[in-house]
């Protein structure tokens, strides 16, 4: 049974915050966690529903926790939270990859390895920056001033994301508004309708892919002449791989392209020193995730009872991980609150820890790189349209992103 090692820190309090909580400012954490950036590993929060669940803000306890087996996925689990009214409108339906254990979640996630290897991330940046300088294009083709997540930063992980899926992308008009449903609808009932409807264009597209005699080459036609017809996969599998494939695909990049764009606008000294020595970049991408920390809470449960520093999880206890705090752990971090590209950041929790770690991490990578590096070159007067404090940005129970960015140059 796997233990936690090497776990240090003061122990919990019993103090209480709520959770999710919204952002004053799109780059920092809620102001309401503030207390928690003490060194305390573990404190307690209470959600929407008055139910308390645990909540781990240090950095080293929560690379220990992410990878322990004794912590579930399993939504269905008995004691798993639901952070939100929405959430918990569908606590029962699980997703693929983010919502199994063990060798179910293993078995998944390596049908779908091969799809998003650091090497293939690699080839597909080519056909990544094709994308990046249409749009670009087409912006500077338009003039200022531009709403650019509209113009640029949805687009552009839209089109690359259908790419690689063999989602045509001329659909994505209805999936984007589907998708900004599901994960941030004004009601439960809204947020299941947009999933249902989306589940009923995917199926249809499944059912379409599987009727061919040839498989196109995108990685649901690999799921659907493979590992649907020999019976690897339930067609509610691959349904459900389909769905958090899309909406994570495009959701989550466009939401990192518009608030990193946003964040460099707000350092200009460190905008121009990526300007100065674009070999940063990759460095630059790993400390904006870092700050930015857009999945500001990872969800899990206990099955057992587990030990952190003289503090017990019990099981059926639920437990959230707050990124933005541990990713800010002063600990690990020096000056956490400052952007600074020469840190070694690369060990951010951003896209999670241990075997439920983000599957597109490398493809996320490669399109941060090539959108931010390029529209910066591209339009190097890029400035905000309006003043930094009235542009609106996502509420704190949903992915982290700018809702408009409106620039201009």
């Amino acid at each position: 049974m796997a233990e936690l090692m090497n776990i240090t820190g003061p122990a919990a309090p019993a103090a209480l915050v709520t959770f999710p909580q919204d952002r004053t400012c799109p780059y920092r954490p809620p102001t309401g966690y503030e207390p928690l950036r003490d060194g305390r590993a573990l404190s307690r929060a209470t959600l929407f529903d008055g139910r308390e669940v645990w909540m781990v803000t240090g950095h080293s306890t929560a690379r220990a926790l992410l990878a322990d087996p004794r912590l579930s996925s399993d939504r269905r689990q008995p004691g798993f939270p639901a952070p939100t009214a929405r959430f918990a409108a569908v606590k029962d339906r699980r997703l693929a990859l983010l919502d199994f254990d063990g060798p179910e979640h293993h078995q998944q996630r390596q049908m779908m390895v091969p799809s998003f290897t650091r090497k293939r991330a690699t080839e597909m940046r080519p056909g990544i920056q094709r994308v990046v300088d249409g749009l670009l294009d087409a912006v500077i083709e338009q003039g200022p001033p531009v709403e650019l997540v509209s113009a640029f930063a949805l687009p552009m992980s839209s089109m690359v994301i259908c790419g690689l899926l063999g989602v045509p992308y001329s659909d994505h008009d209805f999936f984007e508004a589907q998708s900004r449903r599901v994960l941030r609808g004004p009601s439960a009932a809204d947020a299941q309708g947009a999933n249902d409807r989306l589940e009923a264009y995917l199926g249809d597209l499944i059912d379409r892919k599987a009727a061919q005699r040839e498989p196109g080459d995108g990685v649901l036609d690999a799921l659907v002449h493979h590992q649907l017809r020999d019976g690897t996969l339930t067609r509610p599998e691959v349904l459900s791989l389909a769905v958090i494939l899309l909406v994570s695909g495009h959701e989550s990049t466009a939401n990192m392209i518009s608030l990193g764009t946003y964040t460099l606008l707000q350092h200009p000294e460190r905008l121009a020193e990526l300007r100065a020595d674009p070999a940063l970049l990759p460095d630059a991408v790993e400390e904006l995730m870092r700050m930015l920390s857009i999945a500001d809470g990872l969800l899990r449960v206990a099955l057992e009872d587990i030990e952190v520093d003289r503090t017990v999880i019990r099981a059926g206890e639920g437990v959230l991980f707050t990124t933005s705090v541990i990713n800010r752990d002063a600990s690990v971090y020096d000056d956490p609150d400052a952007l600074d590209w020469h840190r070694p950041a690369r060990h951010h929790v951003a896209f999670g820890f241990g075997i439920h770690q983000c599957l597109g991490q490398n493809l996320a990578r490669a399109e941060l790189e090539i959108a931010l590096g390029t529209l910066f070159t591209r339009l190097p007067a890029l400035r905000l349209a309006a003043p930094a404090q009235e542009i609106p940005f996502k509420p704190g129970d949903t992915i982290q992103g700018m809702l408009e960015l409106p620039v201009t140059w």
